[in-house]
């Protein structure tokens, strides 16, 4: 399937990180949904098959050359578009606290969004590529910023409307991040910020929803709803505050194992972590985090052209904002959203998507131009 030369290219350190982090989070989730009367280890049995579909879909994805895809990026726009737009179909797709964003497959439930950031990655990319590469050649062009910006701007305007306001994050937080190593001018980020800033309150009062706008209260002040929307945060910090720096042990926390910790297991598993295994364990899978970011830069700096390279940082900035925004909610230092932690927290989607992520950045890493033998 792969060249030999190719396979010299494997990095090794990104997959070594990975398994590390899945294999917390398998013990993590053990402990966070184990049931004693019975021994149910139904949550983990579920999260070792998704890795291992992960580990098939991650390899599929590094035997298909990266430009492959790219070449494919138009059909695979529409389709997403396509995927989004089905699953805001009453019957078709499925609510899930309080957001029409699921496929019921039976099986399992989907996320499409989740699988999109991939495809939009891929897809935004190959756009900014093409510009580069035309007479046109200037993305500060009024022009072509539009056509960027629209690019973008059709997924997330659907995600909101499930609505999914901390995946939509992450879908502007990809698009800035690429634009910004494509050379966007620095004019247009000051301006998008000031714009962003004027609107902000505007969306606040007129668009958002109630229950938004409560959770961003509640965000400022958890105590102002302490038993409704803000309990989430609370328990979050009583959980990760009460394990001090040894963690009180696997299968002896009190706020996971009494089930005053909602979610325990999906969007707040770090607080599992933070309280059975403590500030160490936490600080390593922080660190474990920045380690795989970084070597993800690295790799990015080894692409044999600006395509590849846009695809790894892309990925990148996907991995970092869900990060810093899952372990931000567990502390209170942001706001309660179904980000969940990549690699960690259970789900099929995430995993899955994750594994395709890392698949991609080996994909782009392996045909690097530089062969070592």
């Amino acid at each position: 399937m792969f060249d030999k030369k190719l396979l010299r290219n494997l990095d090794t350190i990104t997959i070594i990180i990975v398994v590390i982090l899945v294999s917390v989070g398998i013990v993590a989730i053990s402990s966070a949904t184990h049931v004693h009367e019975t021994g149910d280890y139904w949550a983990v049995k579920r999260q070792i098959m998704w890795f291992v579909a992960g580990l098939i879909a991650m390899v599929v994805v590094m035997s298909i050359d990266y430009n492959t895809l790219g070449n494919l990026s138009v059909y695979m726009y529409f389709f997403s578009l396509l995927l989004l737009v089905a699953v805001l179909i009453p019957g078709v797709g499925v609510v899930r606290n309080g957001a029409r964003s699921w496929f019921d497959i039976k099986v399992s439930l989907i996320q499409p969004a989740e699988f999109i950031k991939i495809i939009m990655i891929i897809t935004f990319s190959k756009h900014i590529e093409k510009i580069k590469e035309s007479n046109e050649s200037d993305i500060n062009s009024i022009k072509n910023l539009c056509t960027l910006v629209a690019h973008m701007a059709l997924p997330i305007f659907l995600i909101l409307k499930q609505p999914d306001w901390g995946t939509a994050a992450v879908f502007i937080g990809i698009m800035i991040v690429i634009l910004f190593i494509a050379g966007i001018s620095y004019k247009y980020i000051v301006a998008a910020f000031a714009t962003s800033a004027a609107v902000l309150p505007l969306l606040f009062f007129f668009v958002m929803k109630e229950y938004q706008r409560e959770r961003l209260l509640v965000f400022w002040d958890p105590n102002r709803d302490p038993l409704g929307r803000g309990y989430h945060v609370i328990q979050s910090k009583i959980a990760i505050g009460s394990g001090q720096l040894y963690g009180k042990g696997l299968f002896h926390g009190t706020q996971t194992h009494l089930g005053y910790l909602p979610e325990q297991h999906t969007d707040f598993i770090f607080s599992v972590i933070g309280e059975e295994l403590g500030f160490i364990w936490s600080s390593i899978i922080i660190i474990l985090f920045v380690i795989l970011l970084l070597r993800f830069l690295y790799l990015a700096t080894l692409a044999k052209e600006d395509f590849g390279s846009y695809i790894i940082i892309g990925i990148t900035a996907m991995i970092f904002f869900h990060i810093l925004i899952n372990i931000g909610m567990t502390m209170g230092l942001a706001p309660v959203t179904g980000i969940p932690l990549p690699f960690i927290s259970y789900g099929g989607s995430s995993l899955l998507t994750n594994m395709m992520a890392i698949g991609l950045v080996l994909n782009v890493a392996m045909r690097r131009q530089k062969i070592n033998f």
